[in-house]
């Protein structure tokens, strides 16, 4: 779990695909809160980042999961040698700082912790603080941020429908083949033509979900290859190690993807 606000400063790149910047702005100012749903590295946590920036609010993220407590979130005593001195966790913090509060793969969290959102994502927009009394009001500029992977969803990992209705969501999916392109070359730093060779195998890669492929390479693998292309390594070798090796251990899908990287990088 990450707790520490962000700085505002440089803007983080982000590409648009839709209306989702003109619309997390609106409902950061009529107070709503917002689900960000799609697949692994896609860009979700890139555009809370990047609407934290224009907004002008700091930014607390939280990566969630199985044992994440209410206590993580809250705040707990902590003993000291000359007592016992209250800490605020990361949601508290955001709420008393007016910040914006990211619960990043929320389903993964524990339900009874998820509920504790509740009193902020309605007219209330108030926190309750069992341990110290407190009943705090979000301050100016709080809103609350969740994401998880629809892909993922499973009996147990499914957020209670009076939860999902608390929020306005927006669907997140990779970027069409030009724009993903763009994104690749901008954060690897290589030219537009192997951006394009890369984007291009991510593309027929995808196709290999329906073959059992658990997880579909996302443009953040498709960043790290270009990375390492950018930094002298051969092309090939650059995408066996940072797309076909960390997406399966299978060997026979991972010969399939062997076969694609080298038939895309001849």
């Amino acid at each position: 779990m990450t707790g520490d606000a962000q700085a505002t400063g440089q803007a983080p790149f982000y590409m648009a695909s839709g209306a989702e910047v003109e619309i997390f702005t609106q409902c950061h100012q009529r107070h709503l809160a917002v689900m960000l749903k799609g697949p692994t590295g896609c860009g979700k946590t890139r555009f809370v980042e990047h609407m934290a920036w224009r907004l002008g609010r700091p930014l607390i993220t939280v990566s969630c999961h199985d044992d994440l407590t209410a206590s993580d979130l809250i705040g707990r005593f902590h003993i000291r040698h000359d007592g016992t001195q209250w800490q605020d966790g990361p949601l508290t913090r955001a709420v008393r700082e007016g910040a914006i509060c990211y619960l990043d793969e929320v389903v993964e969290a524990r339900q009874d912790t998820v509920v504790l959102v509740h009193p902020l994502t309605d007219y209330r927009r108030m926190l309750p603080v069992d341990k110290t009394g407190e009943l705090l009001e979000a301050a100016p500029g709080f809103q609350l941020v969740v994401s998880y992977n629809p892909g993922y969803q499973r009996m147990l990992k499914e957020l209670k429908p009076s939860t999902r209705q608390r929020f306005v969501a927006l669907d997140f999916s990779f970027p069409s083949p030009e724009q993903e392109a763009r994104v690749v070359a901008h954060e690897s730093g290589i030219d537009a033509g192997m951006a394009h060779g890369l984007v291009a195998l991510g593309g027929r890669l995808r196709t290999l979900q329906d073959q059992g492929l658990a997880e579909v390479p996302s443009t953040r693998l498709l960043v790290h290859a270009g990375r390492l292309m950018a930094g002298g390594i051969e092309a090939r070798q650059a995408c066996h190690t940072a797309i076909v090796a960390p997406l399966s251990d299978d060997p026979t899908l991972v010969s399939a993807m062997r076969d694609l990287v080298d038939a895309t990088f001849v």
